[in-house]
């Protein structure tokens, strides 16, 4: 099943990058910008963490609070957010619950060959837990300006 603008998004209980509990009901009547990326330390998502990092208190004058999502595990994000002085958790999605309840882990192409991984798209929602915006097509280097644009 595909998530659509409009849907109620789907809560999970996961850990982030300290081995906290972290789930979507946490942040009840705030704005998340919940973002699914492939690898920490990969260009790509080192730009796209970058420039929600630089424009974080930007985004949190906004009311929106930041989560990013990867399949990597927490010591591989305490790592990451220490090299690159991340203000926002990562939540470590080791058995892909969560890719797979938002349609995130799906088949991919790389060089000829399939494979199963992260697709890169960022979820916005909206304080009732709504889904308003589903960004598929992110620009890592300037992704900010496509939450707010």
């Amino acid at each position: 099943m595909k998530l659509a603008v409009g849907d109620q998004a789907p809560d999970f209980v996961s850990k982030d990058q300290n081995e906290d509990s972290i789930s979507l009901s946490d942040f009840k009547g705030k704005k998340i910008i919940l973002y699914f990326y492939p690898r920490d330390n990969t260009p790509g998502c080192t730009a796209e963490s970058c420039n929600l990092r630089d424009n974080y208190s930007h985004l949190q004058k906004q009311g929106y609070v930041v989560l990013g999502i990867s399949s990597n595990d927490q010591k591989s994000h305490q790592k990451f957010i220490k090299k690159y002085d991340l203000p926002f958790p990562l939540i470590a999605d080791t058995d892909k619950s969560v890719h797979e309840a938002y349609g995130t882990w799906a088949p991919k192409k790389f060089m000829g060959r399939e494979f199963l991984g992260t697709v890169r798209t960022t979820f916005v929602i909206d304080e009732e837990g709504k889904i308003e915006e589903i960004i598929e097509k992110v620009k890592t280097k300037d992704h900010t300006a496509q939450i707010l644009g």
